[in-house]
Parts: C-alpha cells; structure tokens; sequence
C-alpha cells in the first residue's frame, strides 16, 4: 500500500460526493442510486447524523465479526481436519456475510481526508494460502456465472477458494489495522468499499461453493443408500421368487 495514496474514486460513495472526472469536472454521482430512491435509503439507515458512540459501537462490532472469521480461518487451516473443514468454512463464512449485509445496508462511508493513512506493509498470506490449498485439494476449485444478470451470455469464470479465501483475509485484515489505530471512519470505509467491489462477491462465491459441497455430501450419499436398499430389497424379492417358483 503507498504510504499516501488518493481514495479511489469508486469510494466516494455518497450520493451527495460527485466523482471527479479527468478534466476535474464533478460527473454523475457514482452510488448509481436513483437519487429519490438513494435520498430514501440514507433517511433510513444513514450515519452522518448518527452520534459519535453509536458509529464507534457498529465498528466494533464489525471488528469483532472480522476478527472472529480471521483467528476461526487460520485455526481451520492449520488444523488439516479434512472432514470438519468445509462445514466450519461455510459457518464462518456465513457469519461474514452478515457483517458484509450491514456495511452493505448502511449509507455509503466517505473519510474526512482525502488520503488514505498508510497502514503499513501488507500481511503475508501465502502459507495460508498453501495450507488451504492443501486442506480443501478435492474441491478447491469451483465455477462460478460471473454476473447473473448480465444481459450477454452469462460468463462461467473459474476460481480457488484458496485464492479467494486468501484475498478476503487480506482486504479484512487492512481495515482492521485502520480500526486498531483509531481511524474509525477509514476502516468503515474501507471494509464497506471492498465489500462492495470485491470480497462481498468473493465470500458470495465461496459461500455457494462451500453449499454446494456440503449439500452434494449430504444429499447424494443418502439417495445412494435408499438406492442400495432398494437393490438389497429388490434382490432379496427375487431370491424368493427363485427359490419357490
């Protein structure tokens, strides 16, 4: 991360904080909320108007769901326990998701300054990576439809939920260093700005993935037993049939 870098222009959420454009010029407000519909939306669950102590209160909460995913995912990665490793994946990720809904229900979060403070070098997450990679080996890669509602031909795009897990721990861990250092509005901002444009679709990714495994477990290996029973009963009829003619 530079050691100063501007806010994307992407993070400049707010319906009211018009993006700038190459020439300097203020262009369309890039919440891309109707500004009825937008205006509608903050009355209800903005947080400018709301006091200091309760913003602070809903980033630490946050920080707590953030922090519990973070120390739960190193702890499933360095367990190895293949058979826990999916079902404890999909809870914990579950769980972020409902940390990543309020980010996502909230006003958009704009930072008093324009430059985002330095937060240090970022944090190493290949062995965790690795460790992942390792642990779910089977099915670690999925596909996924790039965008559901694309008006083209859906795109199935490829992905590692080594990788993406990976990178969620990443954009994580960058907004809790703004949080530990008391810059409270730049860590909302920043989990709810990558929320918004990447690990919110990550987690999503993951998480129907993690499903998928975990219902594909459940639910074929019992229509394989009722077919097993079917068959031992089918041929227990017809040893029947055979021995009394």
């Amino acid at each position: 991360m530079p050691e100063s870098s501007d806010h994307p222009a992407q993070a400049r959420l707010g319906a009211d904080v018009p993006a700038a454009s190459g020439d300097g010029s203020a262009d369309r407000p890039v919440s891309g909320v109707a500004d009825g519909a937008d205006e509608a939306l903050h009355e209800d669950t903005g947080v400018e108007h709301v006091p200091a102590s309760d913003v602070e209160d809903f980033a630490q909460e946050i920080a707590d769901q953030v922090e519990s995913f973070l120390i739960a995912l190193r702890e499933i990665a360095r367990a190895e326990n293949h058979a826990t490793a999916v079902p404890m994946l999909l809870l914990e990720v579950s769980q972020l998701m409902l940390a990543g809904g309020r980010l996502g229900a909230i006003t958009d979060v704009v930072p008093v300054e324009r430059f985002e403070p330095d937060t240090g070098p970022d944090p190493d997450l290949d062995e965790l990576r690795e460790r992942l990679g390792y642990l779910l080996a089977d099915v670690d890669v999925y596909t996924e439809v790039f965008d559901p509602y694309s008006q083209q031909q859906p795109e199935l795009l490829h992905g590692r939920l080594s990788d993406d897990l990976a990178g969620i721990a990443a954009a994580l861990v960058h907004g809790l260093k703004h949080h530990r250092a008391g810059r409270i509005d730049e860590a909302l901002w920043w989990w709810q700005f990558s929320y918004l444009s990447s690990w919110g679709s990550e987690a999503g990714a993951v998480l129907r993935a993690l499903h998928s495994v975990v219902a594909h477990a459940r639910l074929d290996s019992g229509a394989d037993d009722r077919v097993r029973a079917e068959d031992a009963a089918a041929a227990e009829v017809l040893g029947d049939v055979v021995r009394h003619p």
